[in-house]
């Protein structure tokens, strides 16, 4: 198994290059273009969320990145030391009622679990750790 770590700092331009590096490692990991796809977008909303989130802006904290290639697949873990989330303290997002009926948030996570296999998530006082685990199609 091959490990690599990227730590950025938490700025919006830095997508770009956060994205490049799981591209690059979902790709070696021998995911199909689709499981690239879907690693590319989840690790996204992500280290978004971690921006707008866990530090209340740009340039308020690092990201860092830590990808390990599996026997099965890719597993992306992303840790920051913003203020603690809980994913359990958010409820699911409707999917099924109208835009306007919707509460606002929440949909970043249900894209997560969607497009995943696997996501775990960790938070204490001293920051959050996000696991994301993508496998190879059979």
């Amino acid at each position: 198994m091959t490990n690599s770590s990227l730590t950025i700092a938490g700025n919006y331009q830095n997508l770009t290059a956060i994205g490049q590096f799981v591209t690059h490692w979902a790709i070696e990991s021998g995911l199909d273009e689709r499981a690239v796809y879907a690693v590319q977008m989840a690790v996204d909303e992500a280290c978004s969320n971690i921006i707008e989130h866990a530090y209340g802006g740009e340039s308020k904290g690092d990201v860092e990145l830590y990808c390990r290639k599996l026997d099965d697949g890719l597993e992306v873990t992303i840790r920051d030391q913003g203020h603690p989330f809980d994913p359990t303290a958010i409820d699911a997002p409707n999917i099924h009622a109208p835009l306007e009926e919707r509460g606002e948030g929440g949909l970043g996570l249900f894209l997560m679990k969607e497009l995943m296999d696997e996501v775990a998530f960790e938070f204490s006082k001293g920051g959050n750790t996000l696991l994301l685990v993508k496998k190879k199609s059979r």
